[in-house]
């Protein structure tokens, strides 16, 4: 098959929704596939003059040092043989000819509904409720919910929205990279009042309740120490017991999961949430907020303690257990791992060219 994926920016800095269509493409083009992936500058079509202007002056400076072309190279390894462009939006004509035209975003979505059968069937890979973002139009990210293509949803959550809708969708679970991370510190070795957040801008990650959770947690284990990491600069007034790491490689990054006894997400909403599944892979105990988007591999007392969010209190309730007690935090963080193992690019992959094939 000729396949076509539509992505709203360039990706320059890690994201975990572009991460997840690099590695279908990375899947489907061992399998023989052709595999093409659009990067717009700008992916709203319904956008302002002073937008559009700005979206234009983005693309030319991109395009002075990419060719025309779009390689994540700096944090993702793109499998070569994947074709790339980066265009200034996503009008038919840039847009290939294929079998299987992919949006990914609700903005790429509603210029995937006006191409023509010649770029393929269309399929929308859903992978949030992207109404919540804060530079969505709640109302036409919703609508694209119902427009005539396939929908591919990530998690549970995101599949009862669409049946609410009354709208087919193929629920396919995120993979996981079962050889880039893995655990090498054992863990009941680990310091058990060493804790891993994602830092994020966004508010709906809930980076400044995690940080209350933490601090609050610390007043009960004065041993308490932190490692926060994210893409931007690290989050005003940190105390000097929480260290920020900007950026981190992949192997630095595993580097943080296998240091850490506790990975703390307290996220008010998430598709299906990447950091605490590698986390866990990697051997650490996981205190998060009962999401959706967490709760594909999350069951509480199992495989995590849960808590409501927007509630630092209880998410801080749940960390002074695990840091106090060994026997629960070694059990649980054991369990996660061998859970969690069962998420793997190979069954996403396989369950996602099916649905193509099934469905062009």
């Amino acid at each position: 098959m000729r396949i076509t994926f539509l992505l709203p920016a360039h990706g320059a800095n890690p994201v975990g929704g572009f991460k997840v269509v690099y590695q279908y493409a990375n899947g489907l083009i061992a399998r023989g596939h052709e595999v093409h992936i659009v990067h717009a500058s700008l992916a709203d079509r319904r956008s302002s003059a002073k937008t559009r202007l700005l979206g234009a002056v983005k693309y030319a400076a991109f395009d002075l040092g990419y060719k025309g072309g779009y390689r994540p190279g700096r944090w993702f390894d793109l499998d070569l043989r994947v074709t790339t462009s980066w265009m200034s939006s996503l009008t038919e004509r840039g847009i290939p000819d294929a079998d299987a035209v992919i949006a990914t975003a609700w903005q790429t979505a509603e210029w995937a509904a006006l191409y023509p059968s010649s770029k393929g069937r269309r399929f929308y890979l859903i992978q949030h409720k992207e109404s919540l973002f804060p530079d969505a139009d709640p109302e036409r990210a919703m609508a694209t919910w119902k427009l005539p293509m396939h929908k591919i949803v990530i998690s549970k959550w995101l599949k009862e929205i669409a049946d609410e809708m009354g709208q087919k969708a193929t629920q396919i679970p995120n993979g996981l990279d079962l050889e880039g991370f893995g655990l090498d510190t054992p863990i009941s070795e680990r310091d058990p009042g060493r804790l891993l957040m994602l830092s994020h801008f966004a508010s709906w990650k809930g980076t400044p309740e995690g940080i209350e959770a933490m601090r609050l947690a610390r007043e009960e284990v004065p041993e308490i120490r932190a490692d926060l990491f994210g893409v931007a600069g690290a989050p005003r007034g940190l105390p000097d017991w929480i260290e920020y790491h900007r950026q981190p490689s992949q192997e630095e990054l595993r580097a943080l999961y296998n240091r850490a006894a506790i990975f703390v997400s307290p996220s008010w909403s998430e598709g299906w949430a990447m950091p605490p599944a590698e986390a866990m892979q990697c051997g650490a105990a996981a205190c998060l907020t009962d999401i959706g988007g967490h709760r594909d591999y999350a069951i509480h007392g199992e495989t995590a303690l849960l808590s409501p969010p927007r509630d630092p209190k209880a998410l801080a309730e749940n960390i002074v257990r695990l840091a106090k007690d060994q026997e629960l935090r070694t059990g649980l963080a054991t369990r996660a791992r061998e859970f969690i193992r069962r998420f793997t690019w190979q069954k996403a992959v396989d369950s996602f060219e099916r649905c193509l094939s099934e469905n062009a």
